[in-house]
């Protein structure tokens, strides 16, 4: 079975351009392309992938979840860094050097075999959603690199997702609906659901009062089926139930805030316009893996990060292309 690499492209490069202080030949920070390209390396050792998609968020974020919801990933907590040059740059400057890192990284992949993907006020989640769901892709297994726990409710039995370990020094998660099942006790199919009733403060959702996971997982057990219930089905379960738990009761007056919820959380049929789907589809058929190994060595020594190690990406780099043209 073929297996295709499909990375949460932010999500990979904050988690680098946070902890990672490596610094280019003129001193600026390059820790987000670096560190992005040595995890990158570092998964596709692991995985030996035969293709590799790249999704970015577009700008903006997701109108369509904005629209449905005004306050969604409002109020964050300030990115905390882990890194060196902290201290030596204004707001104004590391927001101005991230963005140039983010472009450096994009065209160095550009010089890749990698499919880099991105639309205007779509988030990553949705596009990968639509990739893994693929035609193209059908009888291929599917990693998902991010540490982004909603891609959960996209496992089946050809997807598994690749969770990079939140401490240095631990292993990273790698988890199938079967591990998903054990330490839930929720179903992929209906995670996202679960998800809806218990809220993701990370994304400024606010969730059934008293009624978090573990609590889903013993008086929904349902939900441990394979089987896609319905919010309704929730709702007039909790509502026929002889003696009801708060639980219960809670689930049935917040039916809205679950609605609203799900539809914001659920990644089963993907937030992207007919005329996204179009373009992500023309681009993956039109795409011939190619690998420009000198341009790539220039503009990482421009930057000044040549002198690290990229045997393992190079060869993987040039062996997709190479099965790609015995094909």
């Amino acid at each position: 079975m073929n297996r295709l690499l499909v990375v949460d492209a932010l999500n990979m490069f904050t988690r680098a351009w946070i902890v990672n202080p490596s610094l280019s030949t003129n001193g600026k920070p390059i820790g987000g392309t670096v560190g992005f390209l040595k995890i990158l390396q570092k998964v596709v050792r692991e995985t030996k992938p035969d293709g590799i998609v790249i999704c970015w968020d577009g700008a903006g974020g997701s109108n369509k979840r904005k629209a449905l919801n005004k306050n969604y990933k409002e109020g964050r907590n300030p990115i905390r860094f882990n890194r060196g040059d902290v201290n030596t740059l204004t707001v104004e400057e590391s927001l101005k050097n991230k963005i140039w890192q983010q472009q450096l990284l994009v065209q160095i992949l550009n010089e890749m075999p990698t499919v880099q993907l991105l639309l205007d006020s779509v988030e990553a989640d949705d596009i990968i959603s639509f990739i893994v769901q693929h035609p193209t892709y059908v009888n291929w297994q599917k990693v998902i690199f991010s540490a982004d726990k909603d891609f959960y409710q996209l496992c089946d039995n050809k997807t598994i997702i690749y969770r990079p370990p939140h401490k240095t020094g631990l292993a990273p998660e790698i988890a199938n609906k079967y591990r998903i099942l054990e330490n839930y006790g929720i179903h992929p199919t209906n995670f996202a659901l679960a998800r809806a009733i218990a809220g993701d403060k990370s994304d400024n959702l606010e969730g059934v009062p008293a009624v978090g996971m573990p609590t889903i997982a013993k008086r929904l057990s349902f939900l441990a089926e394979e089987k896609a219930y319905t919010i309704d089905e929730v709702v007039d379960f909790c509502a026929a139930v002889e003696k009801p738990l708060k639980a219960h009761r809670n689930i049935v007056e917040h039916k809205s805030k679950i609605v609203n919820n799900y539809k914001l959380m659920q990644l089963y049929s993907p937030l992207i316009s007919i005329q996204g789907k179009t373009l992500i589809n023309e681009t993956i058929k039109e795409f011939e893996p190619e690998f420009n190994k000198t341009g790539v060595q220039k503009m990482m020594i421009e930057c000044g990060v040549a002198a690290s190690n990229w045997s393992d990406l190079f060869t993987t780099c040039k062996r997709l292309v190479r099965e790609h043209k015995s094909k």
